[in-house]
């Protein structure tokens, strides 16, 4: 699993259903400027946007379009409730084109630790031989995934990362009691450097829908401690200025000259 992906958006028509043939047409773009690992149907806010029907949609085109065969896909599994989490991921399970999920927990509703082991185990023995990646969000959940937990999940090779949105210093502490070697990811690039400090080793970026290139250079060379272009995080400062999703599928549009569309009300009313 590679320690770089780009949180692809997805496209919708005007009426706001999904648009599966733009949003696959943006990956081919990214393709060809060098990505070499999307993840789809998971971030970017529209996750629960997504029906299950939906997501079920978006999983079949992409398995039936001719996308590179090295072309790293993660595909963005969860769901309000469970049931529906675990026929996704038995759908993802049997995709010859997806190679791990990144695991969701469900918003509102503030499960407890042990309902999100259960959750969890429920997810991973439907998902078959795909590894997973957990998703911590507590500002979009809830809730947070406590480090008991994670550990515990952690113990099953099956889950092979995290991508942690929540307390940035929980991340020194799993990565000190995890017995084996584990990808941990920031989303986004809002105090990526700092997250790099703390232990954060991987990046599921957004701004890399626009910029490609310049935010894959720009985090290596944090990780690897060499000094970063200015240009480079002015233009990161200038993208989180604006409201990020709508303006991120606005330029898509103009730059790749694909009706990408907006997001569903009421975000997105601006553009």
């Amino acid at each position: 699993m590679k320690d770089f992906h780009i949180a692809v958006p997805t496209s919708f028509h005007p009426d706001e259903k999904l648009n599966s043939e733009t949003t696959v047409q943006h990956i081919i773009y990214l393709y060809h400027q060098g990505v070499r690992s999307v993840m789809i149907c998971g971030s970017t806010g529209e996750q629960h946007s997504l029906s299950l029907e939906e997501k079920l949609e978006l999983l079949e085109y992409i398995e039936n379009y001719d996308l590179p065969d090295d072309l790293e896909i993660i595909f963005g599994v969860s769901s309000t409730r469970q049931v529906f989490t675990v026929e996704l991921a038995m759908a993802v399970a049997r995709s010859a084109r997806v190679s791990a999920i990144l695991l969701g927990f469900p918003p509102y509703i503030m499960p407890s630790q042990t309902d999100v082991l259960h959750y969890c185990y429920a997810v991973m023995q439907a998902a078959g031989n795909k590894s997973i990646i957990l998703y911590n969000n507590p500002r979009r959940t809830g809730f947070d995934v406590s480090v008991d937990t994670m550990l515990k999940l952690l113990e099953n090779p099956q889950i092979i990362g995290v991508k942690e949105a929540g307390e940035m210093n929980k991340v020194e502490k799993v990565l000190h009691q995890v017995q084996r070697e584990v990808l941990i990811f920031y989303g986004g690039e809002s105090e990526l450097e700092l997250a790099v400090t703390k232990g954060y080793n991987a990046l599921s970026s957004i701004a890399g829908n626009l910029y490609p290139n310049e935010i894959s250079q720009y985090f290596y060379q944090l990780k690897n401690q060499i000094e970063i272009s200015s240009d480079t995080k002015l233009a990161i400062e200038e993208l989180y200025r604006q409201p990020l999703i709508p303006y991120i599928k606005h330029k898509i549009s103009q730059k790749e000259k694909i009706a990408f569309g907006t997001c569903r009300l009421p975000l997105g009313s601006q553009f």
